[in-house]
């Protein structure tokens, strides 16, 4: 499947900037299954610095916004050739060792909600990749989906006890639960094109485990199953921090305000 990604983030400051820089993870993974055809990044408003490949293999461009802009728009454009590999991504890869995906971090620390919910999982005595399957249901069966409830420094925890929330929240608990059960796990942000609509108004998050004979196995758990053609793999980290389309920082006071416009369509 061929898919055509048109992404513009629009970033406008009520003041003007002092000066600010951002990391971009926009440049989708080259690997197996996924042949990226053409894809290019253009900066209105500021400049790109440089770019470098993150212990995650993550592409990584850094832009600088100079004093006394007041917006800044980022534009993507590509297309993208995908193979459908029922989610099965395969074998390790990448600087950072199998092993660091078991650790826990801010967003992905395990509390009484996530141990009881790995407690009953544990009681089913599964194979592995049945596990990691039962445990994403678990999780859509916990956790409505619902916009507005949280937001981007929602732990996996607080979104669990809280039983509601969006797609990062989902992959967090996945992520906090897997290492829990002993499978190295991470986040996944990426493009998915869905079957209702064409227009989005944000990228889409996922998770991944690593499970032994098979590798690293997506789990798509706000739908219910494992990524196919429909899905662009971009950026992979420990938890969404690492894995973030933009982050970075900024000198000035007012008020920074995001508008998204996404489509993605065959």
């Amino acid at each position: 499947m061929h898919l055509h990604i048109n992404h513009v983030s629009r970033y406008h400051y009520d003041t003007p900037v002092h000066y600010a820089l951002q990391q971009l993870r926009l440049t989708p993974k080259r690997r197996k299954g996924q042949n990226v055809i053409t894809w290019s990044i253009a900066v209105e408003g500021g400049k790109k610095e440089l770019r470098f490949e993150d212990q995650h293999s993550n592409s990584v461009d850094l832009i600088s916004i100079g004093r006394g802009e007041h917006e800044i728009i980022i534009t993507c454009t590509g297309e993208v050739e995908l193979t459908d590999s029922s989610g099965v991504i395969g074998k390790h890869g990448g600087h950072a060792p199998l092993w660091y995906f078991q650790n826990a971090t801010e967003l992905t620390r395990p509390g009484r909600e996530i141990r009881r919910l790995v407690s009953e999982l544990r009681k089913q005595e599964l194979p592995a990749l049945e596990q990691a399957h039962t445990l994403s249901q678990m999780i859509r069966d916990a956790v409505t989906y619902s916009t507005g409830e949280t937001h981007a420094e929602t732990s996996a925890e607080e979104a669990l006890k809280l039983g509601e929330g969006v797609c990062q929240d989902h992959s967090h608990i996945f992520v906090s639960a897997a290492r829990l059960l002993g499978f190295p796990a991470r986040y996944v942000s990426g493009y998915l094109m869905m079957d209702d609509r064409v227009e989005q108004d944000a990228t889409h998050g996922w998770a991944e485990a690593h499970i032994d004979g098979l590798g690293w196995v997506g789990f798509d758990i706000s739908n219910g199953y494992s990524p196919d053609e429909r899905y662009v793999r971009v950026a992979t980290g420990l938890d969404y921090r690492e894995a973030a389309p933009i982050s970075g920082m900024r000198y000035g006071h007012g008020m920074e305000t995001l508008s998204v416009e996404l489509q993605v369509q065959q």
